[in-house]
């Protein structure tokens, strides 16, 4: 078998500009899913975080406890066009924030966090903290 020498071989240039149209077309395509991933994303996808900042928001920053009124952490919570509600329970209490969830809300809209909630100076007592995120539409 004779080989000539300029078979099977590319041009150094040609083969870069193959390369730079292939990584081109792949970072357009990426961008592309990816600018459309978001209109999939569901409302619970949106509890959970939301639920996480709203913790990390309202609680002290010392001791970990959340401090009930919630109404001045909720604006620096809510999500890019949605609305959200946050109850915080203990047994004896129950504070909420945001408005008033609309009817019927699925229980797959909402999150739960435990945490501990400080009732007055030197009382804490367990708590949940519930998110529930819809549409600012209302729907």
């Amino acid at each position: 078998m004779s080989s000539s020498p300029g078979r099977g071989q590319v041009e150094p240039l040609a083969a870069l500009v193959a390369v730079f149209a292939v990584g081109v077309g792949l970072a357009l395509y990426v961008g592309a899913v990816d600018a459309t991933i978001p209109t999939f994303a569901s409302d619970r996808e949106l509890a959970e975080p939301t639920a996480d900042v709203l913790v990390a928001e309202a609680a002290d920053a010392a001791t970990g406890t959340v401090d009930p009124p919630l109404e001045p952490v909720v604006d620096g919570a809510r999500p890019t066009a949605h609305e959200f509600n946050a109850t915080l329970r203990t047994d004896a209490a129950r504070w909420t924030a945001g408005p008033t969830r609309p009817h019927p809300l699925a229980l797959d809209d909402c999150a739960q966090r435990e945490v501990a909630v400080r009732i007055e100076p030197g009382v804490v007592r367990p708590g949940t903290l519930e998110v529930c995120v819809w549409p600012a539409d209302g729907g």
